[in-house]
Formats: structure tokens, C-alpha cells, sequence
């Protein structure tokens, strides 16, 4: 048998040999496969990537987180939802601090909208807030009357005396016109100038400056010492008379209040404006 042949039939073996290794390695990898319990073999899944439940991402938003109030040096700390709004949190802070919302102002990397919610203004766990705003005691300290203040305005109220000639009210009128007042005009009605009113005077004889900020709907009173931003809301009524020998005048008063004793007195109004103020602040058919 020629060397070339024996080469032929050696090769032919080799891949039969090759063939039945490769068949009984398949049978015996297919018998212990097939050994194998059901329970643990792994079925074939396609790879599910979804995105997290509406309501487990609703409930995270949900959950309260912890954050502190700073108002008047002091820190409050207080317990708040990602989802409330910024109105409804003020809410809150007017029970915990006795600020009406209306003169609430929140400052957190700027003046924070009551459209907002917590979490869409930047708020997060542990943020300090920063609130300014008055108490309504506050305001009411501003005109604050003592009680023979009361007891004289009482005995004029029961004689109907004019408010110029009470006590009360002679204290300021006594000093004379200031020298800054607005000239006053008598018998006509204008509207409010666009700049502040001023060089009228309070009860205790201080300079008094009106600024009406209509499009905020609040009325600023400031004096030499402060400034108090009242919501026109909060304002139960005002009256006015005429001041006599100067009747281009009116003695004001402004009522913060549920009772008259918490009347803000300002003395050397325009009469020209009187019409105007009641408008701004009551509305045009509230007041009398």
C-alpha cells in the first residue's frame, strides 16, 4: 500500500474518530442537562427594562421632609410635602407664627411665588427659609391708643363732637400745618398721584408717607421708624372729616381692626384724595 494512500485512509479515521467524540459529548452533556431538576433550571427572558411606578414616585414626592423657618432671628423647623404649594405652606405659617399670608414673604435664592410648589421653588431637606412679614399684633401696635385715649374717644362718639375738636385729635391739629404737607384743595375729587403721599402727620405728631401698591393690592404706611405693608383686605373701614378752618384737609383713620380703638389716625390728608384712598383701599362701593 503506497505511502500516499495509508495517509487517505489515517485521515478518513481521524475525522470518524473526531465525529463520535464530538456525538458522545453532546449525548452526555444532554443527559446531565436533562438530570437536572426543572425547578432549577433558568427559563429564557427577554431583558425588561421598565420605568418606575407613577405611584412610587407620587409617594417619594409625597413624603414630608424637614426644613427651618427663620423669622425674626429665630429658627422654626418645620415639616413640609415636596407637592404642597407655597400658598398652602404659608398657611401653615401663619398658624405656627400668626403672619397673615397676605404680608408673608418667603426668601429662598430670591422671592419665592405662592404658584410654586416646595420642591419646584428648590426647596429640599434641610433648606432654611427665610421669612419677613408682620403679626397683626404688630400692626395694631403701630396704633396702639391708650385707655384714656378710649375713654375720650368714647364721650365724643356719645355727643357726636366733630373729630376735630376731640381732645385726641387736638393734640396733633394744635401744632399748625406741617410745612411739607401736599397743597389740599377743597371740593374736588382727583385721583391718587403715581408718588406717595406725604408730610402728613400720625397721632403721636410723626411725619406719615401713603404709598398704595394697587397692583400688589397692599397699602404701605411709613413713618421715620418703619414701614408696615398692610393688605388692603385687612383694612375693616376708613373715615375721614374735614378739618374746620382748614377744610382742604381731612383728619383720616384707617381701622386695622375689629373695634374703632384700633383706628390709624392721620392728620393733613388732601381733601382732594380722600374719595380716592376710600376707593383704593375699600372699593369704590364699600365704603360710606
Amino acid at each position: 500500500m503506497s505511502e500516499n494512500k495509508m495517509e487517505s485512509i489515517g485521515s478518513e479515521n481521524d475525522s470518524k474518530i473526531s465525529n463520535m467524540s464530538g456525538e458522545n459529548c453532546a449525548k452526555e452533556d444532554s443527559d446531565i442537562l436533562s438530570d437536572v431538576p426543572s425547578d432549577c433550571k433558568i427559563p429564557k427572558t427577554d431583558l425588561d427594562i421598565s420605568t418606575p411606578d407613577k405611584n412610587q414616585v407620587n409617594n417619594v414626592e409625597s413624603e414630608p421632609i424637614q426644613i427651618k423657618v427663620i423669622y425674626n432671628k429665630k429658627k422654626y423647623d418645620v415639616s413640609v410635602r415636596p407637592d404642597d404649594t407655597i400658598a398652602s405652606f404659608k398657611e401653615q405659617l401663619k398658624d405656627l407664627l400668626g403672619v397673615p399670608e397676605p404680608m408673608q414673604k418667603l426668601m429662598f435664592k430670591g422671592l419665592i411665588q405662592d404658584g410654586q410648589t416646595i420642591s419646584g421653588s428648590g426647596i429640599t431637606k434641610g433648606a432654611k427659609i427665610m421669612l419677613v412679614g408682620s403679626t397683626l399684633n404688630d400692626v395694631l401696635a403701630v396704633s396702639s391708643v391708650s385707655k384714656q385715649d378710649v375713654v375720650e374717644m368714647e364721650k365724643a362718639a356719645s355727643v357726636k363732637e366733630p373729630l376735630c375738636k376731640q381732645k385726641i385729635h387736638r393734640k396733633v391739629l394744635d401744632k399748625g400745618l406741617p410745612d411739607d404737607v401736599l397743597p389740599g384743595i377743597k371740593n374736588v375729587k382727583e385721583a391718587l398721584p403715581s408718588a406717595p403721599l406725604s408730610g402728613m402727620l400720625n397721632k403721636h405728631g410723626g411725619k406719615v408717607r401713603l404709598t398704595f401698591k394697587l397692583e400688589s393690592d397692599q397699602l404701605w404706611l411709613s413713618t421715620k421708624e418703619r414701614t408696615e405693608k398692610l393688605p388692603m383686605g385687612s383694612i375693616k373701614s376708613v373715615v375721614s372729616e374735614p378739618i374746620e378752618e382748614h377744610d382742604e384737609y381731612h383728619i383720616l383713620g384707617i381701622q386695622l381692626g375689629p373695634t374703632e380703638a384700633s383706628r390709624y389716625w392721620i392728620y393733613w390728608v388732601p381733601a382732594q384724595y380722600v374719595n380716592a384712598i376710600k376707593d383704593a383701599v375699600l372699593g369704590k362701593w364699600q365704603y360710606f
